[in-house]
């Protein structure tokens, strides 16, 4: 099969990593892809956002199947052009992809579900916005409608707070046009968790469940990120349905009890969804992702996704077993996912993914440093982010998050241990990482033992 891939981020390493282990004689060909998913696939220098230019790629090479990674070729329209083309094309159309790129389209999308999410108000005028913080209380969440790249999000620990990232989105344009609608949104208390899960529009398939870790510094602190790593799987929902102890090795039993409760996350969540985007008229096929906290109150819906998460992909695909190219080529060509199975079920492991971040990142990144990899070793993925070639052929940082180190092992433990280590023995001149990754997962297996 010969396959394009758009994107050139880690998401995108990960999914072509996923694709050769999958079938060795996949054609790849990336646009525009980095260093790391050179080394797998034929890189041509096409934006993800030049839609037009993806189009005559994908006229010239004839792809049996488009996987488009990140989410603004999505709400640019690529899909709805795509098959225009007669491209088959994995992902949702234009109209779908509001989703995730107008959380205010998000909110009047679950109201309509009936799906449970955390009280919002938009506004558009910081005056009324000021007010709204105020009947809320703080803390209070503040958010970008739009797309901001993972980081339109801002929780206020004060009305000040409040009050300064409502005037840094609305009046001072921080995030552009993506923040000239916002959303003061209550605070909910709990543990987030993401779901992806594959969707020809009606059927879900569903990925492991895994965390993400926004903030840039150990413990959580530190401004918020486009993500600093991620581990899968992930046990607040099991322990609440009466599994075992969190942090141990999955067993086969606790497979099954997964499956019932991501079921049940996808039946309160996805499918309300899924129903309501057909009666508008959006049907949504492709990589749904549903950012989700567990409250006392049961699982309510933070976000949603149009695409893939970033890095919670590079901790997912290496705990998965079953073959995502039929998967994304039936939904491409929109066939019916008749498969009943969990996608990732079958591989009893743990994985940790350290992000390992530019210099200044995430209000400056600096570009340019030149990258000294440490040596393979088993059990550990390096999947580029943010890398580029120098005009001497050096590897160098080319954005914010460079590397995603991704360590799988039969244990939690030894899984953050590993990715740690490995990313600490990445060279490069003021390199960020954390060394936390999967820190409440392991704290409460502390406590149970």
């Amino acid at each position: 099969m010969k396959v394009l891939l758009v994107g050139g981020g880690g998401r995108e390493h990960a999914l072509a990593w996923k694709f050769v282990q999958e079938d060795p004689h996949v054609e790849i060909i990336a646009a525009p892809g980095n260093p790391g998913i050179a080394e797998l696939a034929r890189c041509v220098s096409v934006a993800a956002t030049d839609i037009d230019g993806l189009v005559a790629l994908a006229a010239h090479e004839r792809p049996a199947l488009t996987v488009v990674g990140p989410e603004t070729p999505l709400a640019l329209g690529i899909v709805d052009r795509f098959r225009a083309a007669g491209h088959p094309i994995f992902g949702p159309t234009q109209a779908a992809a509001e989703i995730e790129s107008s959380k205010v389209f998000a909110k009047e999308l679950m109201a309509d579900a009936g799906v449970p999410t955390a009280r919002a108000e938009r506004h558009t005028e910081p005056a009324s916005a000021k007010r709204a913080a105020r009947a809320f209380g703080a803390p209070v969440v503040i958010k970008a409608s739009g797309l901001a790249a993972g980081k339109g999000v801002i929780v206020s620990q004060s009305l000040a707070d409040a009050d300064m990232a409502i005037d840094a989105m609305l009046s001072h344009r921080m995030f552009g046009s993506a923040g000239s609608e916002i959303l003061v949104e209550e605070f909910m208390q709990g543990e987030e968790v993401s779901l992806l899960f594959l969707t020809d529009g009606e059927r879900w398939l569903p990925f492991v469940p895994a965390q993400d870790h926004k903030r840039l510094l150990d413990g959580d602190q530190g401004p918020n990120t486009g993500g600093m790593g991620a581990y899968a799987p992930v046990y607040p929902l099991v322990v609440a349905s009466g599994g075992g102890a969190p942090g141990a090795p999955v067993t086969g039993a606790r497979w099954a009890d997964w499956h019932s409760v991501v079921g049940l996350a996808a039946t309160q969540v996805v499918e309300p969804v899924l129903d309501a985007m057909r009666r508008r008229g959006r049907r949504f096929t492709g990589a749904l992702y549903a950012g989700l906290m567990v409250t006392s109150d049961g699982l309510k819906v933070v976000e949603f996704n149009c695409r893939l998460g970033d890095p919670e992909t590079q901790a997912i695909l290496p705990l998965t077993r079953y073959a995502l190219l039929p998967l994304m080529h039936a939904v491409a060509l929109g066939d019916r996912l008749e498969s009943s199975e969990w996608i990732g079920h079958g591989r009893p492991e743990h994985a940790v993914s350290t992000v390992v971040a530019a210099a200044g990142y995430p209000d400056t990144p600096r570009t340019g440093d030149v990258i000294h990899l440490p040596p393979p070793e088993p059990g550990v993925h390096v999947f580029h982010a943010g890398t580029a070639r120098n005009a001497a052929g050096e590897l160098v940082t080319a954005a914010g998050r460079v590397l995603a180190v991704t360590a799988v092992a039969a244990d939690l433990a030894t899984a953050q241990h590993m990715s740690a280590r490995h990313a600490a023995a990445v060279e490069f001149s003021g390199k960020q990482f954390r060394t936390d990754i999967a820190w409440r997962e392991l704290a409460r297996g502390a406590r149970a033992s």
